[in-house]
């Protein structure tokens, strides 16, 4: 059977609010509801049409158990015949859902699929889901590694020094992700990305606030400021002396949402297509040091395919932390060009919201593209468990 081809019809992000700020007041299925609604608004597409819905969600307990994203699609007042589902990859839970979505284009089982994610951090705190009897790490998995079980901070410590990637070199790529990130807000490039969201009190009612930029920029950071900030796992300063939370992802509340089609079938129904999945892959290493995949699942992506680095316009590498971003330019962007590397700024300045980060980065990724008259993009991103995703997409707009 001949694989179809999968497309982007569109692609949007709320923006991102500080764990605790601005978007606190929504309950996830609502943000993500929100965000539905707007990725449909902006097509057009008929939601009857729509033939799944895959969302990526971690901390799936409380508020965003039970099929968060069945109950954002019903609960945005879209047709209850059409179905969703939620996965969770860990951080690349939405990009999955893209793979995913298109995957299912591509095959034939789905003519139009949304990806998306949503994370509210604030109000289903990191980690939350892991309570109850002995905890997610059986005595078998324990046994299978060794006894370890390292924080992230531990790890992104040991893989910089593994890496050579120094302290300065982190403060300095994180001051320069914030000045990006500023940058695209001032210059108008992220506005085609986002839609806004009103502000809503400690009740959930909505309030005349609306939050209409990423509210975790801080385009006063330097490298001297972030020099002077102590050690995140400030429990045991000697654990991850060069890790902080300056040089770290933030954690964050957001939605995005993604419309995935048949090419054929979004010419005949009058969609635009920007852009198109042209390779997809998965890996996996290490289950203690949990984020070092990215290196892996990439050249994995390069050797199956046979293309190169030097074909993508615009790259996007999760920066869960500074070190992980780091380490992987410093295997694949050796000349220390960084120019296409995250080009509008990542996840240490515009935030973090797990679930939601895959298509959000796919979606700052289409933009950039679009904006830079570039051709091929490529996303990937460390996940819990030591996996990691890797996609390549084509603007086609």
């Amino acid at each position: 059977m001949e694989l179809r081809e999968a497309v982007i019809v569109d692609t949007v992000r709320t923006p991102i609010g500080k764990r605790n700020g601005a978007l606190a007041g929504w309950h996830p299925t609502d943000l993500l509801a929100h965000t539905l609604q707007a990725l449909l608004g902006r097509t057009g597409v008929d939601p009857e049409r729509i033939d799944d819905v895959i969302g990526g969600n971690v901390t799936q307990v409380g508020e965003q158990g039970c099929n968060v994203t069945r109950n954002a699609w019903v609960a945005a007042g879209l047709p209850q015949t059409v179905p969703a589902t939620t996965v969770d990859r860990q951080c690349g839970s939405s990009q999955q859902a893209m793979h995913f979505a298109a995957q299912g284009v591509m095959c034939g089982s789905y003519d139009l699929a949304i990806a998306c994610g949503v994370e509210s951090m604030s109000r289903s705190p990191m980690a939350s889901n892991a309570a109850g009897g002995v905890g997610p790490f059986s005595p078998e998995f324990l046994a299978a590694c060794d006894g370890q079980l390292m924080t992230q901070f531990e790890v992104a410590q040991i893989l910089a020094r593994q890496d050579g990637v120094s302290r300065e070199a982190m403060d300095a790529f994180a001051a320069e992700s914030h000045r990006r990130a500023h940058e695209s807000w001032e210059n108008g490039h992220f506005g085609n990305e986002t839609v806004p969201v009103p502000v809503k009190d400690d009740q959930g009612r909505s309030t005349d606030v609306v939050l209409d930029r990423d509210e975790g920029i801080r385009p006063e950071t330097t490298t001297e400021s972030l020099a002077a900030l102590a050690p995140a796992a400030k429990w045991d300063l000697d654990l991850a002396p060069d890790i902080t939370a300056g040089n770290a992802s933030q954690m964050s509340d957001g939605a995005s949402a993604m419309l995935v089609a048949d090419r054929e079938t979004a010419e005949r129904l009058g969609l635009a297509v920007r852009a198109r999945f042209v390779h997809l892959a998965v890996g996996a290493e290490d289950a203690v040091l949990v984020l070092s995949a990215p290196n892996r699942v990439t050249r994995r992506l390069l050797e199956r395919t046979g293309m190169r680095i030097d074909q993508f316009d615009s790259i996007e590498c999760n920066e869960a932390f500074a070190a992980i971003a780091l380490r992987w330019a410093g295997e694949f962007l050796p000349d220390g060009d960084l120019s296409r590397f995250n080009r509008r700024g990542g996840a240490i300045a515009i935030g973090h919201p797990l679930g939601a980060s895959g298509v959000r980065l796919a979606t700052t990724l289409v933009n950039d593209l679009e904006a830079v008259g570039g051709r091929y993009g490529l996303v990937t991103m460390c996940e819990g468990g030591g996996q990691a995703n890797a996609t390549v997409i084509e603007r086609l707009g």
